[in-house]
């Protein structure tokens, strides 16, 4: 079967706190860059890995990750809401694939799904329901966090459990680089937020702005100089982005989440997805990285990143 794998990173802060016109005009031709090499390729399912900023997951029940035969987008930070295009399916024979190689996946049948997953859509392929899905949800926030030797277990379970569809399947990924962004945490919460984290209530539109608007405001401070998030690391970034392009990916076995936190930032967990999808790329044979673009954007939060590869 072929397959291709593109990953791409997201910023609710696009749109709201943009960097100075290069850089977005640098950012542009890498999208387009992906965009065509998707169009080339004319994937017929997308497998996306993506992570939740406590929109559909919470600590109530708090997986390490999840597959969805439907799923819904809340449509937070200017994103479409509405349900995507899943294929049913596809998902189900993937996910019993999976669960066949030992891998125990999660099954969500109505996911709730937020900018990690629209933005990604939307930019590539235009909207949250032009192409046939398979949502993963890959958790990168809520700890505690396991190995990401085992995100890598999902991601070649997934393309292997894929590559029997007989399909060309895209595996995309969104998220990261390194960043640090305000996303609230569980130990030490005050109770009101404690119990938002943990039952997952639904806010009101202007609890929801106000919490973009901290967002936004974060982004403004650490342009400005006045955050105390950790700094975005390009050399973490990159050595990531090399690891992924010679296709060393049992070396993530290797990385501890204390030190992924230490050198990325809270949020650097989001790059589970990329070794989730990378995963899956090379579980069918060896693959070509033909795409690699990074810059450190403060205004966005993010070490941000496009690559392609295809086998």
């Amino acid at each position: 079967m072929t397959a291709a794998a593109v990953g791409l990173s997201h910023s609710p802060l696009i749109g709201k706190n943009d960097p100075e016109p290069e850089v977005l005009t640098r950012v542009g031709e890498a999208i387009s860059a992906a965009r065509d090499f998707i169009q080339d390729f004319d994937p017929e399912l997308v497998v996306l890995f993506a992570p939740d900023h406590y929109n559909g997951f919470f600590y109530k029940e708090m997986p390490p990750f999840c597959l969805a035969t439907e799923a819904h987008a809340v449509g937070d930070f200017d994103t479409t809401a509405g349900p995507l295009s899943v294929d049913a399916g596809a998902a189900k024979l993937i996910a019993q694939g999976v669960l066949d190689r030992g891998v125990d996946l999660t099954i969500s049948s109505r996911m709730t799904v937020d900018h990690g997953f629209a933005q990604p859509l939307e930019m590539l392929f235009g909207g949250i329901a032009e192409v046939p899905v398979v949502p993963v949800f890959v958790n990168g926030v809520a700890t505690p966090l396991g190995p990401v030797s085992r995100i890598r277990a999902l991601g070649t379970a997934i393309g292997q459990a894929a590559d029997d569809l007989d399909l060309r399947v895209l595996y995309l990924a969104s998220g990261g680089l390194s960043h640090d962004p305000p996303v609230p945490v569980l130990q030490g919460a005050p109770p009101r937020v404690a119990d938002a984290l943990i039952e997952g209530h639904t806010p009101t539109p202007e609890q929801r702005a106000k919490g973009e608007e901290r967002v936004v405001q974060a982004g403004r401070d650490y342009v400005a100089g006045t955050s105390i998030m950790t700094p975005i690391n390009p050399s973490w970034d990159n050595h990531l982005l090399d690891l992924l392009q010679s296709g060393a990916l049992a070396e993530f076995d290797n990385w501890t989440v204390e030190a992924m936190a230490r050198e990325g930032g809270g949020s650097a967990h989001e790059v589970r997805t990329w070794v989730a999808a990378y995963a899956a790329l090379a579980a069918g044979g060896d693959y070509e990285m033909n795409y690699r673009f990074y810059e450190a954007i403060p205004a966005w939060i993010a070490g941000f990143s496009v690559t392609t590869a295809r086998r």
